[in-house]
């Protein structure tokens, strides 16, 4: 890992490296993260175009003015064939859509009172992380800033 910049405190960092990231090299990063803080947590590696691909193809960016409810749920995973979207009268006025190793959300009354069940999020699977557009903008500009 070269030139590693983190993003406020969110949680996300932005660096070089010279291959592509693997379950393995996630795996290696979690066990730094345990040793070096006592956290255990689980991680997400995204190259820069994977994670360029998710942050493009939100099919919700003209949804709603709040950044901070617009939410993107990056995985490390393909999605489940069987995974069932609860249905938008179930959510509303919240709006969930499914893409490439992405859950796209709409939250306009707050992400802490989403409506979407926690048995669809345990369908999702394991290794899951969920970003704010605002926060997906400034991964962007630090992408951006890299070359």
């Amino acid at each position: 890992m070269r030139e590693a910049v983190t993003i406020l405190q969110s949680g996300n960092i932005v660096f070089d490296a010279d291959t592509e990231p693997s379950e393995r090299d996630a795996r290696a990063v979690e066990a730094q993260l345990a040793a070096r803080s006592g956290v255990a947590a689980g991680v997400v590696l995204l190259s820069d175009d994977r994670f360029r691909a998710v942050a493009a193809a939100n099919p919700l960016l003209g949804v709603g003015d709040d950044l901070s409810k617009l939410m993107v749920t990056f995985l490390d995973h393909e999605l489940p064939a069987s995974l069932a979207t609860p249905g938008d009268e179930e959510l509303a006025p919240e709006i969930v859509r499914l893409g490439e190793r992405a859950v796209y959300q709409w939250c306009p009354l707050g992400v802490s009172n989403s409506r979407v069940p926690l048995s669809f999020w345990r369908e999702v699977g394991p290794l899951a992380t969920g970003r704010n557009q605002r926060t997906v903008l400034r991964i962007l500009e630090k992408l951006d800033a890299r070359g």
